[in-house]
């Protein structure tokens, strides 16, 4: 189901039943943090939020403010105009089954193929709801000079003369010892200069002032390997970001896509309809025409890096101020009627548990094409996306457990799980109590775990040294001859069907 704004989303899920509306102002600086987080941590994820009159130093802010949209099992569902997660899982691994991958490459490729298939592609279209109202932060002169691409003009009336600044924005300070205020849901658009291959990703935005922000891209991901590039050349690197429009954009952002991939792809597939993209005003990146906001700029390779930071994390702590690259905002563009999305992190359950869950199971079927022995796979909330991971399997052979450990540590983002725990086929891996209790009765520590080193999340204050750390695995599943087991394995404790069928027809119960 495709939405054509981020309002449009809102009013479905209000239609629903799913919405909760704030009337009375509430102020950015905290609060709207402190209301989130309450709401979050209601049974189920509770219910969105929209604030309809956020305040900035005390001034109402002509958008309001939609949060936690995402945050329950049931509006993920509905984000992808389905019954469940599962429904689009299933289909999309009926997809692939077309032709079974021999490696992860071919997995990648075919799931590449799958989408287009569905008429997911991407397309350019002249102009967009995106740009009904265009700030522009520099003069026409420095801009001709920067960039190939002017603005138009010789068109005024879709020039906004007021002055264009972060400050417009309801932009949140979540946390109380945050560097700042912080755009938490923004995706941003780079490119590959070599391929120019597009990838949109999620990292957070600090403003440092009204023209400059903190860039926050991980050692690891796509858009610091694109900026290395373009520092490597000494050429400005072009950026955007969009914020709202359909809310599968900030969930094709955050999802596990290989390199290369285009996640515009993946959120066309999930809402049944191609994303029509705009060329930006100040530079040559494409964003969605319906997205509620556009911030365009640069980063620039000849400057130094900056602190940012600190920032209350989804780990549940503050990450320390570390050096990032410095963007530069040349324009800001926006639809009329914009709402302004955002999200918090935190001590778990938040949002992201939700949309982090339900990237797991719709990328399940790519798993279990190259391992079949998967059942299913949980990240459970107290493990704040990757750092704990339970994983079910039917095991047939010794030491088998180990092997999906390592398969798991080699893919894409599950290279920062620290802890991962195998399980048999039979064990509900969504059931934390049941996983641990097969943890405690069916290991023996010393032969049933390893340990072994990799990357480790940027974020991990754990470590001794920054993205680089140990994991451990741990073999939960019944042990089977090879596996230097020598004693025989008791059966589990269960009662006889019959008997309970006997007992539950006593009409007194």
């Amino acid at each position: 189901m495709a939405f054509d704004s981020f309002r449009d989303w809102i009013n479905h899920l209000d239609r629903a039943g799913e919405l909760r509306r704030i009337t009375r102002p509430v102020a950015t600086e905290l609060e709207i943090t402190e209301l989130a987080d309450r709401e979050m941590k209601s049974p189920g994820g509770g219910k969105a939020l929209l604030i309809e009159k956020p305040t900035i130093n005390g001034v109402i802010s002509p958008f309001p403010v939609a949060i936690n949209t995402l945050g329950s099992h049931k509006r993920m569902a509905m984000s992808m105009g389905a019954e469940s997660v599962d429904e689009v899982a299933n289909e999309l691994g009926a997809l692939m089954k077309a032709k079974p991958p021999t490696s992860m490459q071919e997995a990648m490729k075919l799931l590449s193929l799958a989408l287009d298939l569905r008429h997911a592609k991407p397309k350019l279209v002249k102009d967009g709801a995106c740009k009904e109202v265009i700030h522009l932060v520099e003069s026409p002169k420095s801009r001709v000079e920067s960039w190939p691409k002017a603005p138009d003009w010789q068109n005024p009336s879709t020039l906004d003369p007021r002055p264009s600044t972060l400050a417009n924005l309801p932009i949140l300070k979540c946390w109380p010892l945050d560097g700042g205020r912080f755009i938490t849901l923004p995706c941003v658009v780079t490119k590959d200069p070599d391929t120019g291959d597009r990838n949109v990703g999620m990292y957070r935005i600090q403003i440092y002032d009204d023209k400059t922000t903190g860039m926050h891209w991980q050692l690891q991901k796509v858009a610091a390997r694109h900026g290395r590039r373009y520092y490597e050349k000494g050429e400005r690197m072009p950026v955007s970001i969009f914020i709202g429009g359909d809310p599968m954009f900030p969930f094709a952002a955050t999802a596990p896509l290989p390199d290369g991939l285009d996640e515009f792809l993946l959120a066309g597939y999930l809402r049944k309809k191609s994303v029509e993209l705009v060329k930006c005003e100040t530079n040559d990146l494409e964003v969605p025409a319906n997205a509620d906001f556009v911030i365009e700029g640069y980063v620039d390779p000849t400057e130094p890096l900056r602190d940012e930071g600190p920032f209350g994390d989804h780990t549940g702590y503050y990450t320390l101020p570390e050096p990032y690259p410095v963007f530069h905002v040349t324009a800001i563009t926006h639809r009329k009627d914009a709402v302004y999305p955002a999200t918090i992190v935190g001590i778990p359950p938040m949002e992201d548990f939700y949309i982090g869950g339900a990237s797991v199971k719709l990328f399940l079927p790519i798993f279990k094409m190259n391992f079949p022995e998967i059942v299913d796979i949980a990240l459970p909330a107290e493990g704040v996306f990757h750092n704990l991971v339970f994983v079910s399997i039917k095991k047939t052979y010794p030491m088998q457990a180990y092997k999906i450990m390592h398969g798991l540590w080699g893919m894409g983002q599950m290279m920062f799980t620290k802890y991962i725990i195998v399980v048999d086929a039979d064990v509900n891996v969504h059931n934390t109590s049941e996983v641990l209790f097969q943890l405690t009765a069916n290991t023996d520590p010393q032969r049933d775990s390893i340990f072994t080193k990799g990357p480790s999340d940027v974020l991990d204050h754990a470590t001794s040294e920054i993205a680089s750390g140990s994991k451990l695995g741990i073999d939960a599943t019944k042990k089977i001859p090879g596996e230097g087991f020598k004693r025989p394995w008791p059966p589990l404790i269960k009662m006889d069907e019959a008997v309970k069928t006997r007992v539950a027809k006593i009409p007194s119960l």
